[in-house]
């Protein structure tokens, strides 16, 4: 009777151990993919508007190229982008949606994203013109 409880005790404490360690694995990932939106948001930010006006549609960003110094970044994250003009403001602001996906060590895909916008005239001129009108 003492091995029975003693072999259920070790067999809970190793489900939960394995719980544990994916919960832990989705926190980690989870910083990294907001690391992940982070870096490429600052990224955009620093293109000017032309750059980003000729950006459309949806597109996969590669990762291998702005991570370089952690390889298993780009092998483990997939970033995809997506911008849009924002209707009322064609030609003046872009809506960016950058979507970040990963597979978990259960095989479950997860994501995070990010929405912003980007202003022709930048940031400070979009809200003390285009939106007082």
């Amino acid at each position: 009777m003492t091995t029975f409880i003693m072999a259920f005790g070790i067999a809970t404490s190793i489900l939960g151990m394995q719980s544990g360690l994916r919960t832990l694995d989705v926190a980690r990932n989870t910083t990294l993919a907001s690391q992940v939106l982070q870096s490429e948001m600052e990224r955009l930010r620093l293109m000017d508007w032309t750059d980003i006006a000729a950006l459309t549609g949806t597109s996969t960003v590669d990762l291998s190229t702005v991570f370089t110094s952690d390889p298993t970044i780009a092998a483990r994250f997939t970033l995809t982008r997506t911008v849009s003009d924002v209707t009322g403001k064609v030609g003046e602001m872009k809506e960016i949606l950058l979507q970040v996906s990963w597979t978990t060590l259960d095989s479950r895909t997860l994501q995070r994203s990010f929405r912003t916008y980007y202003a022709k005239d930048g940031l400070y001129d979009y809200y003390y013109t285009l939106a007082r009108s």
